[in-house]
């Protein structure tokens, strides 16, 4: 149950990320969008690339921790970038291959999903020595979905602050596989 949610969860998200870097029209200098992707929105926050790599990393190590795995490598390459993005923020392109391959992972990860007891321990250690006990239902409500929409929210918030074309439709086009036919209203 707890898989069954998070990875559809992390799919869509991160499948509407995507999108979004899609609207991004690469600027004639060629730098392949590494103006934007260094933008925040406070100086005492991450930049756009930080924010899209920890996003992927709280996809990967989500469902990882849930099924009682060790991290995959990808995470530490991730968190390296991430760290890192202020002076090596890549490109969109870049971002765009981090994006599907962790929506790869996690739709692969999904076709097996253990059945997972909520009440299952888990311990999340930060790299601060902080360390939280938590179940996994706890797990997946307090943390690990809440992390993973802060980065999703906070890169959506860097996209529109700096022009990119969004609008809520943007954030939830998820769900317009749901839409009743005949009430969308006129625009």
């Amino acid at each position: 149950m707890l898989l069954a949610m998070l990875a559809p969860t992390y799919v869509q998200m991160l499948g509407a990320l995507s999108a979004w870097l899609g609207k991004v029209e690469i600027d004639p200098a060629g730098d392949g969008g590494r103006a934007l992707l260094t933008a925040r929105l406070a100086p005492d926050m991450f930049p756009l690339s930080t924010q899209i790599s920890f996003a992927c990393v709280q996809a990967q190590e989500g469902l990882s921790r849930l099924r009682q795995e060790e991290l995959p490598p990808s995470v530490a390459l991730l968190l390296d970038e991430g760290r890192n993005a202020a002076e090596r923020p890549g490109t969109i392109a870049d971002a765009q291959a981090k994006i599907a391959a962790t929506i790869g992972m996690v739709e692969a990860a999904a076709t097996d999903a253990p059945a997972i007891d909520p009440a299952t321990p888990i311990a999340h250690a930060l790299p601060q020595g902080m360390i939280f006990d938590l179940t996994a239902e706890h797990y997946v409500r307090d943390w690990a979905l809440p992390q993973f929409y802060f980065h999703i929210l906070t890169a959506y918030a860097i996209l529109r602050a700096h022009g990119i074309e969004l609008g809520k439709a943007d954030y939830v086009a998820h769900m317009f596989a749901h839409l009743r036919p005949g009430t969308l209203p006129a625009q």
